[in-house]
Formats: structure tokens, sequence, C-alpha cells
């Protein structure tokens, strides 16, 4: 059969889904790209919060309206596990998979051939793993890897402990035979992934931590140029990580920490780490070790009994911290959640209005560090070219999330090049070849 997969929210989303592809890809079906071509439409959804909802219900109306009669229609991921009995109620689908029970997509696929009157429905309870098989997305030179699914924490806001379950590690054995095997593919960067990538391993065994998981791929997958590492909880960036992180080659001097807030009682109302004494110490210890350290980290704005004060003090606490790169998201009511039916929610024009105050303090921040960049050298992954120009990322860019660097001249793409900064604005540099 011809599947046509699209795919809604974040990077794990895309693991997710690249490797639903070769599942079907190794059972004999065929991925497409046009969607009229396709037996079966498959949309791997985000279920995380409202507005990723509304993107994946918009779909589905769209889908639902103009499919053709005997196209079928599969929702799959975070949605489909949150939300099952409302996909199969609001709209016409054939298959409804939760998170834990992609591994079965090929089943399903090959069930939906025999045009099954009643839509399958396969969502086991978030604790439960259907199978175990390795999981990472390319994107050209670019390769995300996930390296754990699901949380431990209990932040008052989030879902995805409902939705995931708690943190599976994988094991690091797998891990590296799949960096070796996109190394020989031609991959040059490994974005490592998960909730919480710096609890990887406390499910494994006392010796298994993320600082030994990247000192073994330095190791053992010695073709990788950089090596990134996508989220990092506040309390469990470890003086061992530091150091790793300083003494391994392949290691990105970058690191994203989404702190949430920048006051200790919104912190305390989260439940999430409100010790900002702890969290300067941690980005002082960083910056110590690398000056040259990359910092990127996500706010929340609005949370129930967010005051004026409390949110001068978030603003106050970027100005003080200086991230390099800053996400800001307005609160979401999440059913199901603590925060959900928290009294004294916020107004949801006050929060655009803090939104827009956040954000414009960050893009000046963001505007003066990168400006301090013009003069320097750096290496960039060339990515694309054409016109004259050439667009690549430096350590300091996460793939699809950061800047470009933006080159004057046109050069091979999944090189590392050395360019030199002539030119900066908040989100993107300019660079010419050194």
């Amino acid at each position: 059969m011809r599947i046509h997969i699209i795919t809604l929210g974040c990077p794990k989303n895309e693991v997710d889904s690249e490797m639903m592809a070769v599942l079907l890809l190794q059972a004999g079906h065929q991925t497409v790209a046009e969607r009229d071509r396709a037996d079966v439409i498959l949309v791997n959804t985000c279920g995380f919060i409202e507005p990723a909802r509304q993107e994946a219900y918009e779909l589905l109306d769209e889908l639902t309206a103009t499919r053709r009669r005997r196209q079928a229609l599969v929702v799959a991921g975070c949605l489909a596990q949150r939300r099952c009995d409302e996909i199969c109620q609001r709209f016409e689908v054939d298959a409804v998979i939760g998170t834990r029970a992609w591994p079965e997509i090929v089943g399903v696929v090959e069930q939906l051939a025999h045009r099954q009157r009643r839509p399958i429905r396969l969502v086991p309870e978030a604790g439960d793993l259907v199978a175990s098989v390795q999981r990472h997305a390319t994107r050209g030179n670019t390769a995300y890897i996930k390296i754990a699914d699901g949380c431990d924490a209990a932040c008052a806001y989030c879902t995805i402990p409902r939705i995931k379950g708690r943190q599976r590690s994988k094991a690091p054995d797998d891990i590296v035979r799949e960096a070796r095997e996109l190394v020989a593919e031609g991959v040059l960067e490994a974005v490592l992934i998960a909730q919480d990538s710096t609890a990887y391993g406390r499910d494994l065994t006392a010796a298994t931590n993320l600082a030994a998981l990247l000192r073994r791929l330095n190791a053992e997958a010695s073709g990788l140029a950089w090596q990134r590492v996508l989220y990092a909880y506040p309390n469990h960036v470890t003086p061992e990580l530091i150091e790793t992180m300083t003494t391994t080659p392949s290691v990105c001097h970058y690191l994203d920490i989404p702190l949430q807030h920048g006051h200790p009682d919104v912190l305390r109302r989260m439940r999430r780490p409100h010790d900002l004494q702890q969290v300067h110490g941690t980005i002082e210890a960083l910056r110590r070790a690398m000056p040259d350290m990359a910092l990127r980290s996500t706010f929340i704005v609005g949370f129930p009994g967010e005051t004026e004060c409390e949110f001068e003090g978030l603003l106050e606490f970027i100005e003080q911290v200086r991230f390099d790169k800053v996400g800001v998201f307005q609160f979401s009511a999440e059913e199901g959640t603590p925060a959900y039916d928290m009294p004294q929610q916020v107004p949801i024009e006050l929060m655009q209005e803090r939104y827009d105050r956040a954000m414009a303090l960050q893009q000046r921040i963001s505007a003066e560090i990168n400006q301090k960049m013009v003069g320097r050298s750096l290496q960039v992954l060339v990515e694309g070219v054409g016109d004259g120009i050439s667009v690549g990322r430096s350590y300091r860019d996460a793939p699809e999330i950061d800047g470009l660097v933006i080159i004057d001249a046109e050069l091979e793409p999944g090189r590392m090049v050395e360019v030199e900064v002539i030119a900066a604005d908040e989100y993107d540099l300019e660079a010419r070849p050194r």
C-alpha cells in the first residue's frame, strides 16, 4: 500500500514518523509525498497544548472532507493517545494509534486492506510499551536520536506523563549502534532528545547517565562532528555533565534548559524547581567552563495567579541571565492537570500583552549577543545553497528552532566550513567563507 505521512508537533514526533515509515518500507509498503496518490493518509499528531490540538483538528476536518472515498485515514501520536474517543466520534477515521503503539503500524495498515467497518483502536495505557525498535529521524546531515521517552516530573501544567508514562531510557548500546549507522549514511550532527535528556539512564543502571553516553558516542561514533542535547532539566545538570561537555570534542557547547519562569512563587505553583540561586549557579558553572556556551530556554507567561510583580520578576530574570535564545509560550489550561482549574486564570488579552513584552526584551538581548559575534570565526554545517548564497547552522543553532547563518557564497551542502561573521540581527548571522 502507498502511505502519505503528515507530522505535526516536535522533533520527537518526527522521530516516530520516520520509524513508522521504516517499518512500513521493511514490510513492503511504499511512502509517497503526494497525498492524492496515497492509499493511507497517516497523521502523527501533537496534543500537548490547545493550539496544537486545534491544528490537528483543522487538518482532520480538511482530510475528512477532501480525501478520496477509498483512502484510509489513520491518526497517531499524542492527540490519538489523549483523545481517542473524541477523534472516533468527531471524524471519519479508520484507525487511531496511541503514542506507545506506533510500532504496530504495519499490522494496522494491513488490517485496513480488509476495510473494517469500525475504527481500529490501538491506544495502550501510557505505561505500556508495545515494542522496542530503534528511534531516529534524519534531516539532511542531521539526525534526531530519541534516547528516552516519557517523563517522571510532576509539573502542574503538563500532560506528558499522562500521555507517555514514566521515563524509559533506551539502552546505550542501541544508541551507539544507531549513531554509527547514521555516520555511515553521512550524518554529521546527532541531536539527542527526550522529555528530560539529563535524566537519561536513571531507570537503567547507576553507571548509565547522559555524560557517559556522550563520551561513548564521541569514542565509538567518531564521524559525528556535533552532538547536541535537547532538553535539560534545571536540577539535573551535574558537574560530571559540565565536565564532559567541556572536554568531549564532538559535544556542542549548547544546551536547552526549559526553565518555564523566573519568579520563585510561580515556579512553586508550577511544581518546578524554584531555587533561582541554584539555577544561577548552574548557568554560571556552564559559562565558566565554556565561555562560548550558547544557552536556550523557554518560559510560560500567564500561568494562573501570575501577578504583574511576578511577571516583572520573569523579565528581570531574563535580563540578568541573557540567554542566547528564548521561546515564550502563553499558558494553555490542559484538562487533567492541576493547573487546569487553578484559581485566578489570567485573561487571554493580558497573556498576549505579556508575551509581546517578553519577546521584545529577548529580541533585544539576542540582537546584542549576535552583534558580538561579528568578526568572529565559526564552523558552519551547510544545509542549502542557491542564488549566490548558502544557508547553514553553527553550534549555536539547533535545527528548526534557532537561527541560521547566511553565507555569501555557494558552497556544497553537507560540508562543515569555516566562516567569518560580517553582520547580525536578532535571529540570524551573515558570514563569508574564510
